[in-house]
């Protein structure tokens, strides 16, 4: 058979199983077992065993639970509310006002949790009560949230970063420090959209409150102090070499139940739900994860990425042609898959195209977690959307709708780091080997 028709022929099994309500870690074992099966001579059975067993027992993939543990600490205690005092009366003075915080509290809450929809969740809690009390408009306190909550997958510690640098056996330590800069990228270009459009509709910003004093600010401001803690010990020990990322995640870890233990949150309950929660989320994503090894694998022994790499060094693309086309097709499939899925799946086959191309494993890991934070508010599987849909009852064409400008805005920080890719490889450059 012609490699486009096994290729054919996979992906329909791919959707045929997806759609029958299986799984996603099940779908792609088993997409990937019909695969050795038909068209390969090694027993589907022990590849299966020997690459599943290796996927599981990966010691850099032990950061993950730990990170994601830290998250839903953190989603538990009052962090929220406290960061929206602290920054609150910095935000008055710029055109726009409090709508800064929903970017800047992601933002800063993104530096402890490795996930979009948690960081979210967490600072819709908080601002969307409370600016919907204020009297600022909908259609931006909730476009601005869609947007900025996806800083939860940039701004390290990033579980999408983890699951890349396993997949694409790329150092996470360099990862995340390559996403800082990025990250604050990102946050300015939703913080000037806001300023734009606050110049445009004056109308629309509701009065500043009572101006207070420099040291009343500064005296708010101390609610800031356990978080910025926290971001500190975890990644100025990763940056300063004195810890991996799995031994920071443990840091966190311990960090965050310090800080939910000072706030009076940390309850057996509590601590209870953080353990339950944490180990639902990573056995599915180690599931996919597992499953997505075993893909690999059987992709490897039937040859498609060669060929497929083959294929696309044949027409001839430049780098910045393969760049669009590869940033086209993971936001055509982050309409179907969430984001873990989208890289999982698709590592195996890119990265022998990527790196033939000469594109830095680091930068593409920094430009994939950008393409997939645009899968993250584009329908109909779009995490953020879901989040907000369930905080706002508000329909989920409407959410999309007025994301659309976040959305553009991330499309203008794929051209700016393409065209200056040092803002990515200039801080891991400076690490300690």
């Amino acid at each position: 058979m012609s490699d486009i028709a096994v290729a054919g022929l996979l992906i329909a099994a791919l959707f045929l199983i997806l759609g029958s309500g299986v799984w996603i870690g099940l779908t792609l074992s088993g997409v990937a077992w019909i695969a050795m099966q038909i068209f390969s001579s090694r027993p589907a059975g022990d590849a299966m065993a020997v690459t599943i067993w290796g996927s599981a027992s990966s010691w850099t993939l032990t950061a993950l639970p730990l990170f994601v543990w830290m998250g839903e600490i953190l989603f538990r205690t009052r962090l929220s509310q406290d960061m929206f005092k602290g920054l609150s009366p910095w935000m008055q003075s710029l055109p726009g006002r409090l709508l800064h915080t929903n970017v800047v509290g992601c933002a800063v809450f993104a530096a402890v949790s490795g996930s979009s929809a948690a960081t979210c969740a967490t600072i819709g809690k908080m601002s969307l009560p409370e600016l919907k009390r204020r009297g600022y408009p909908d259609d931006m306190v909730i476009g601005t949230l869609a947007g900025a909550g996806t800083l939860g997958l940039l701004i390290p510690p990033s579980i999408i970063m983890i699951v890349y640098g396993v997949s694409a056996d790329v150092s996470i330590a360099r990862l995340f420090i390559a996403g800082i800069i990025p990250g604050i990228l990102l946050a300015l270009l939703f913080s000037g959209y806001i300023v734009f459009w606050a110049l445009r509709h004056p109308d629309r910003v509701p009065p500043a409150d009572a101006k207070l004093p420099f040291m009343e600010k500064l005296k708010a401001s101390m609610s800031l102090i356990p978080v910025a803690l926290l971001i500190l010990s975890v990644l100025g020990s990763i940056y300063a070499g004195i810890a991996t990322a799995t031994e920071a995640a443990a840091v966190g870890v311990v960090g965050a139940m310090v800080i939910s233990g000072a706030q009076g949150s940390l309850t057996w309950r509590s601590f209870k739900e953080a353990v339950l929660g944490a180990t639902r989320l990573y056995c599915m994503m180690a599931l996919i994860l597992a499953g997505a090894a075993f893909l690999t694998l059987a992709m490897g022994y039937i040859g498609l990425p060669r060929h497929l790499a083959e294929w696309i060094g044949s027409l001839g693309l430049s780098k910045f042609q393969l760049i669009v086309m590869l940033a086209a097709f993971y936001v055509v499939l982050g309409c179907f898959l969430d984001g873990i899925s989208m890289v999982v799946l698709t590592m195996g086959v890119i990265m022998p195209t990527v790196t033939a191309a000469g594109i830095d494993p680091v930068w593409f890991g920094i430009f994939v977690v950008l393409v997939v934070e645009m899968a993250q508010i584009t329908p109909p599987v779009g995490f953020n959307l879901f989040v907000l849909q369930g905080m706002t009852g508000k329909d989920l064409l409407y959410i999309a709708r007025v994301t659309l400008p976040m959305f553009f805005l991330m499309v203008a920080a794929v051209l700016i780091i393409y065209f200056v890719p040092q803002l990515v490889t200039w801080l891991p450059q400076q690490m300690a080997p």
